[in-house]
């Protein structure tokens, strides 16, 4: 014990002299020697502490506290060493375990001075939360606040004379704390609601932005110490007046957040009616001190509840005023008080002693206070007095959107004041536009009502709603009911007892109406008031209407009531209409002038005065003032609130929209609308009277002419048959619903309608016309879908109309005349006629006006035609047809004034065609002139037209590039959109040279019409001349692909595709594309030689033999038509090469004779051609004696066959293609002769030939066939050899349908050596494993040997390929019927036969399946059917 006091004391006098090293050694001797003593490990911890090695000492203060926790001495120390290593989180924690020491021991001194630093190490290091739990410890209910209320006093003298003054102060005057403590908490309250809100936000399903605010506000309110915290301040006693008022300010705020939190639920029901008892309590208080606390008078006045602004205490205004003389509310009283002449304060005589408009004031105010139930009604009330309903409906609304807010935020019901904002929106929507507002109106008086039965206010509406439902005698009852209740009031009483008595007018008691508002007119009378002018007026008004009523005594006294109301009011305008009609029916005599007057003045004054309105509007009509009926049926509407109704669509309500009440304004704007081609707004306007009279007939039948103006054709048939459906008989509705037909491409159905009114109307011009129109329609629609026979029928049919027309109605001879040019002209673009009589009879049909002098050189060029029985009709007489119907409409136009340039248009575009069908002795020039000209007098009369312009400019295309180019420029400025005048100039472009110019054309034509073919022709014409075939051919398969063909870009790709060499199995697939096009060109132009030539060649590669057979001979007789007329060589060579086709394409169908008189015929054209033939020439000859030795060999002919070839290839010369052939033809014809020495012949020159030529694998097949029939090993190797020792690739590409194996394959089996045939067909396999051919070939010889399972397996692997190439379709078929016939082979050795007889009877049935036409896939399965049966047996 001695030893670890003397350490002890060393270690105490070595602290004391800094010696920290020897100290930390004594304690640890000490330590050694007694391990819990508390003071070594004290000194130790210090020792430590000071030589930095604060790990180790903490540990020691820590075990020192262990050790004796009421020991001030570790904890002092401890507390040092955080307060330097400058942990403050623990340090916070020792500083407090020292107070609660000596709060033990109670030592306030030290306590406080702890405090002290406690409270500013959380000033500096501490959170907020944390600073406000240390300064709550100065305040009452602290444990320590009992020690620390010992502190003395603080000395006023000395206020820093001591080192716990801070403490001191706080335990004396707590108030300063609880402000700190207050601030720090709002702070931290309102960083917390932030933080919450926007971390709740961004939740997924999170509620609306305000729910989520009051959901954060209502947790955070609800652990708030606010509320404590405000009545410790209010409780201080030394709390300041202003302080106080602060306080109460912030906890009134704090309230009614809190309130506005919590939801009406019944679990917060409790809290919430607790909540807002207190509010109410304080806003009490606030009142009744008259404490300057704006809110809370503003809460005061929003709670009060009541009906009107009587029931808010005039009082309290004054008072709030006073308080507040500038707020805005403030300004709003003033405003109102103002408005209402009622003097601010008992001793006013006035409002106040400013100049402005009270009005201003209140709308100024307003703006701030629109979020307020006392601002709204106020603004709606004063709005309602100045008869602004439109804004009194919108403010009455949003005070109710206010008042149901504020109902949910404090739990309230505020039935009375929800009753006064009701009846200023009912009263609002009664007397806005009425009747549209008054559905909704009478729903909201109903709800008053039910709660309050007497209020005079709503009764008066349901009186007025009733007026204008005609329901005089509920009017009347409910009238007098009003009266009943204010019985001695000279406003709304008065009034109600005028209106009754008008109601009783209205129901026929004239005279008791009448006696009624004479005595009203009395007391109203006696109220000297001027305001009073306009209620006498409408007194009067109403007494003459009255007299009016009772008949003709009375008459004159209407009159001069009608006068005394103008008198006391000149503004009131029910009376100048009144006077009008006055003036128009009852005055001797009527006066038409002064009534428009009077309607005028009436509708000036108020545009709801329907009656004169649509008096206005029928004079106007009458007199064709267009734009005058649309001014005054378009105020008409706007009067009536228009198609809203007054209010904003979101405003509106559904059932109140597009309600008219002067459905005829709204037709006359539509017929205004009509007229000015505005036909959207028609078709609106039309649309919104039907909705007052839908069974209006003549209605719909406007509105389906409109659709039909506008485009809307499907809309417009609707409207017309509803039209129809109302009145069958309305010929005019089935003649637009024709029309409408007519315009939407059906011609049939139009002209079946049109027929049918013909025969009621036989001579109505529009009936006539149209039907005509509709004809010639429906021909140029047959002539596109390619109904040749069809159109001219039509065209014939619109020319017999149009003649009809002017027979029946010679007022509409220029239409007819038009008809007819276009009729006309459509015939003349055909070569031949079906129905050439009836065309005839047509044509001669129609009687010429003698033509205009203007056109002398034209009629000298072309004269009238005259059409005779017995000659062949041409498209040329058809055209100069077209040319003097022309001039007969130019003759009416001339005797009408009236321009003609479509006429001349016409006329030139018709010369075009008739220049293109004259014969070469026709002046060309002359015509060119004629044209030019003709174009020339139709832009005069009317150069805005763009076609116009085009015309000319084609007019130019050959002759004036210059005058072209500006010809279509100027198109191009008048529709610069049109992509056929862009096309033209580009071709214009493109033949002058100038192909990058011509580009661009063409480019902004394919970008304005992306489906222009004649656009993609021009791309095809420019990448062609550079050179770029590939991108040609592909621009022209896009354009032959398009709707619209062209017949020469059909004709030129179907060339290009048959001069394509053709590759692949099936390389005929690729020419019926060719097929198709030919066809259609064909069909387009049926006396085009070389199309129909091109069509039967493309044909016969088809193997369409017949088909191909009729159009070369329709080929051949017109080169014999056209021969005979000119005699033209190069017709004569081209009747040469027909009729060489027309010899092979019989001796393909068999027709040998005929063959050899067509291939003669070719001959004999052929020997008068000199001997210096060119190419061509020889090739036809060459095929003329093929074909005539193969038709005689035929025929069995051989020698005559012999000597044709031997001729042939005579012919050949050196030509090694055509000697080949040739050789070939005639080695097999030698080895037919059978002869020894013919055959022996035949081998040899096949043998030359190939020596010649040993490529030719046709010579060299034919050989090895030679050589199998004899037997001779060495003719088929000789033949064999060459092709054989080339490689693979160059061995298939030279024999692509593998003829050389197949010919290997039965030479071997012929010598019956099918190993050999084996090692054929599988080396074939090998060199192309994925060929369905050579893999058929090879099982079919497995099968043949008995390797049923080998042949099995090759074709599964063959039904592979089938899934994978369905391009091979017919050779799969193939590979299933050998599947059916191994499967059926090889059940014999099976268990499963029933499972094998399955699968080969489905492969069978699939091959048959996949070519029905196959007879091999029918032999297949009666096969396996027959080995199926004899199984079973």
């Amino acid at each position: 014990m001695s030893f670890a006091k003397s350490r002890l004391k060393a270690a105490r006098d070595h602290i004391g002299k800094k010696d920290y090293l020897s100290a930390k050694n004594d304690a640890i001797q000490v330590l050694e020697y007694e391990p819990d003593n508390y003071n070594a490990h004290v000194f130790l911890g210090l020792a430590l502490l000071e030589l930095g090695e604060f790990e180790q000492s903490e540990q020691m203060y820590s075990k020192a506290t262990k050790l004796n926790q009421g020991q001030l001495l570790a904890w002092q120390g401890i507390s040092k060493l955080y307060e330097r290593t400058e942990k403050w989180d623990k340090y916070a924690e020792t500083l407090i375990e020292l107070m609660n020491l000596y709060e033990s021991s109670q030592d306030a001194v030290k306590c406080a001075e702890t405090l002290q630093k406690l409270i500013a190490v959380q000033r500096t290091h501490g959170s907020r939360s944390q600073l406000i739990s240390q300064l709550s410890y100065y305040l009452p209910g602290s444990v320590y606040y009992a020690v620390l209320s010992t502190l003395p006093e603080p000395d006023p003298t000395n206020p820093t004379g001591s080192t716990i003054s801070e403490a001191r102060n706080a335990i004396h005057n707590g108030l300063p704390i609880l402000e700190e403590i207050v601030d720090l908490t709002e702070s931290s309250e309102e960083d917390t609601y932030n933080r919450e809100v926007e971390k709740r936000r961004m939740r997924l399903g999170a509620a609306s932005p305000e729910q989520l605010r009051k959901d954060v506000l209502r947790e955070i309110c609800k652990e708030s110490k606010l509320p404590v915290l405000y009545d410790a301040i209010l409780n201080q006693p030394s709390t300041s007046d202003e302080l106080r008022r602060l306080t109460e300010s912030k906890l009134l705020r704090w309230k009614e957040r809190y309130l506005h939190s919590i939801p009406m639920a019944s679990d917060t029901l409790a809290i919430k009616r607790q909540i807002s008892q207190e509010l109410d309590e304080m806003i009490n208080g606030i009142v009744l001190l008259h404490t300057p606390d704006e809110l809370g008078w503003q809460i005061f006045f929003d709670g009060k509840d009541c009906e009107d602004m009587s029931g808010y205490d005039q009082e309290h205004v004054r008072e709030y005023i006073n308080l507040f003389p500038e707020s805005a509310l403030a300004l709003l009283f003033k405003g109102y008080l103002a408005f209402k002449n009622t003097p601010i304060s008992d001793d006013e005589e006035s409002l106040n002693d400013t100049q402005d408009d009270p009005l201003d004031i209140v709308l100024n105010a307003y703006t701030s206070l629109s979020k307020t139930i006392i601002g709204n009604r106020i603004i709606g009330e004063i709005h309602l007095h100045e008869e602004d309903f439109e804004n009194a409906i919108k403010t009455s609304k949003l005070g109710l959107e206010v008042l149901d807010k504020l109902e949910s935020n404090t739990g309230k019901s505020l039935l009375k004041t929800r009753a006064g904002l009701q009846v200023i929106l009912a009263t609002s929507l009664v007397h806005f536009f009425p009747p549209k507002h008054h559905k909704q109106a009478s729903a909201i008086i109903d709800e008053v009502l039910s709660r309050s039965p007497n209020n005079t206010s709503c009764l008066m509406g349901r009186a007025f709603i009733l007026q204008a439902a005609l329901e005089w005698e509920n009017a009347a009852a409910v009238f007098d009911q009003i009266s009943s209740l204010l019985p001695d009031d000279l406003d709304v009483g008065l009034r109600a007892r005028e209106e009754a008595a008008w109601c009783r007018c209205q129901l026929g008691h004239s005279e008791t109406g009448l006696q009624e508002l004479q005595q009203i007119l009395i007391d109203l009378s006696d109220l000297s008031d001027d305001s009073r002018n306009s209620d006498c007026a409408r007194c009067l008004w109403r007494i003459g209407k009255c007299h009016m009523d009772i008949g003709v005594p009375n008459v004159e006294n209407a009159y001069k009531s009608f006068i005394a109301a103008l008198k006391r009011d000149s503004g009131f305008a029910p009376a100048f209409t009144s006077l009008g009609i006055y003036y128009s029916e009852n005055a001797t005599p009527p006066d038409p002038l002064r009534a428009s007057k009077c309607f005028q003045k009436a509708f000036e004054l108020d545009p709801r005065e329907s009656v004169a309105a649509r008096r206005l509007v029928e004079g106007f009509a009458d007199d064709r003032e267009w734009d005058l009926v649309e001014v005054v049926a378009q105020r008409t509407i706007d009067g009536e609130g228009g198609l809203n109704a007054g209010l904003e669509k979101s405003e509106l309500d559904a059932t109140s929209r597009y309600l008219p009440l002067n459905s005829w304004a709204w037709k006359a704007i539509g017929v205004v609308k009509f007229h000015y081609k505005d036909y959207p707004s028609a078709i609106q306007a039309f649309q919104v009277a039907l909705r007052v009279e839908p069974e209006d007939q003549a209605l719909w039948v406007r509105l389906g002419e409109a659709y039909n103006k506008a485009g809307r054709h499907v809309a417009s048939l609707k409207a017309l048959h509803h039209a129809h459906e109302l009145d069958p008989d309305d010929w005019l509705c089935s003649y637009f619903i024709a029309d409408v037909k007519q315009r939407m491409g059906l011609f049939e159905e139009a002209i079946v309608i049109l027929e049918a009114i013909r025969v009621a109307q036989p001579a109505e011009a529009g009936v006539l016309s149209l039907l005509a129109q509709a004809h010639l329609d429906l021909g140029r629609m047959e002539v596109g879908d390619g109904f040749e026979i069809r159109a001219e029928a039509s065209f014939v049919a619109a020319i017999e109309m149009a003649l009809e027309m002017i027979e029946l109605v010679p007022g509409f001879r220029t239409m007819a005349w038009k008809v007819i040019s276009d009729a006309a002209f459509q015939l003349s673009l055909s070569s031949a006629f079906v129905d050439e009589a009836g065309v005839r009879d047509a044509l001669q049909a129609i009687v010429f006006l003698p033509s205009p002098d203007s056109a002398e050189k034209l009629v000298k060029l072309i004269p009238p035609p005259i059409v005779q029985d017995g000659n062949t009709l041409t498209g040329l007489h058809v055209i100069s047809v077209t040319i003097h119907a022309c001039l007969s409409q130019i003759s009416l136009h001339s005797l009408n004034q009236t321009s003609n340039s479509t006429a001349w248009y016409d006329i030139g575009v018709a010369l075009q065609s008739w220049l293109s069908k004259a014969p070469s002795s026709v002046d060309a020039a002359t015509a060119h002139d004629l044209i030019v000209e003709c174009l020339s007098k139709g832009l005069q009369a009317d150069a805005s037209n763009d076609q116009y312009w085009v015309a000319l400019g084609n007019a130019h295309f050959l002759s004036h590039a210059k005058a072209a180019q500006h010809a279509y420029i100027k198109a191009l400025e008048i529709d610069a959109k049109n992509s056929g005048t862009w096309v033209n100039l580009g071709l214009m472009y493109f033949y002058h040279g100038d192909v990058e110019v011509a580009n661009e054309a063409f480019y902004r034509a394919q970008v304005l019409d992306p489906d222009n073919t004649a656009a993609w022709l021009g791309q095809f014409l420019l990448a062609t001349a550079n050179g770029d075939d590939a991108d040609a051919h592909l621009l022209l398969e896009h354009a032959v692909g398009l709707t619209n063909p062209i017949a020469e870009a059909d004709y030129e790709f179907a060339y290009r595709v048959f001069k394509t060499p053709q590759e692949g199995d099936k390389p005929q697939d690729s020419l019926l594309r060719a097929f198709f096009l030919l066809n259609r060109y064909c069909q387009r132009r049926p006396s085009e030689v070389s199309g129909l030539h091109l069509l039967a060649i493309v044909c016969e590669r088809l193997g369409h033999f017949t088909f191909a057979e009729a159009q070369v001979e329709r080929a051949i007789g017109i080169l014999e038509t056209a021969y005979e007329e000119t005699e033209d060589p190069e017709v004569e060579h081209r009747y040469t090469i027909a009729n060489a086709t027309l010899g092979r394409l019989r001796l393909a169908q068999g027709d040998f004779g005929g063959s050899i008189a067509s291939f003669e015929s070719a001959l004999g054209l052929l020997a008068e051609k000199d001997d210096g033939e060119d190419e061509g020439t020889r090739v036809v000859r060459v095929q003329a004696h093929l074909g005539l030795g193969l038709a005689h060999f035929y025929r069995g002919e051989l020698e005559e066959a012999l000597a044709f070839l031997e001729d042939g290839l005579g012919c050949a010369g050196e030509d090694g293609v055509l000697r080949g052939q040739i050789m070939i033809v005639l080695g097999q014809t030698l080895w037919a002769i059978g002869t020894e020495e013919s055959r022996e012949t035949a081998k040899s020159r096949l043998l030359e030939c190939i020596s010649s030529d040993p490529e030719n694998l046709a010579a060299i097949n034919t050989l090895a066939g030679m050589g199998i029939l004899a037997d001779d090993d060495g003719l088929v190797d000789a033949a064999f050899s060459e092709i054989l020792a080339l490689p693979i690739d160059q061995k298939h590409k030279l024999d692509p349908e593998r003829h050389v194996d197949y010919l290997l394959v039965q030479h071997h089996l012929a010598q019956d050596d099918s190993k050999h045939a084996l090692s054929v067909a599988q080396h074939a396999v090998s060199a192309e494993p994925s060929s369905l051919e050579q893999r058929n070939r090879l099982t079919s010889l497995m099968i043949q040997n008995g390797n049923t399972e080998s042949g099995l397996a090759l074709l599964m692997a063959s039904a592979q390929s089938e899934n994978n190439n369905g391009g091979e379709w017919e050779k799969a078929t193939v590979a299933l019927s050998m599947q059916a016939v191994a499967l059926a082979m090889h059940w014999d050795d099976k268990a499963d036969k029933g499972d094998l007889g399955r699968q080969a009877l489905r492969r069978a049935q699939r091959a048959i399946m996949g070519r029905p036409s196959e007879l091999r896939g029918w032999q297949t399965l009666a096969y396996v059917c027959a080995r199926w049966v004899r199984v079973d047996k």
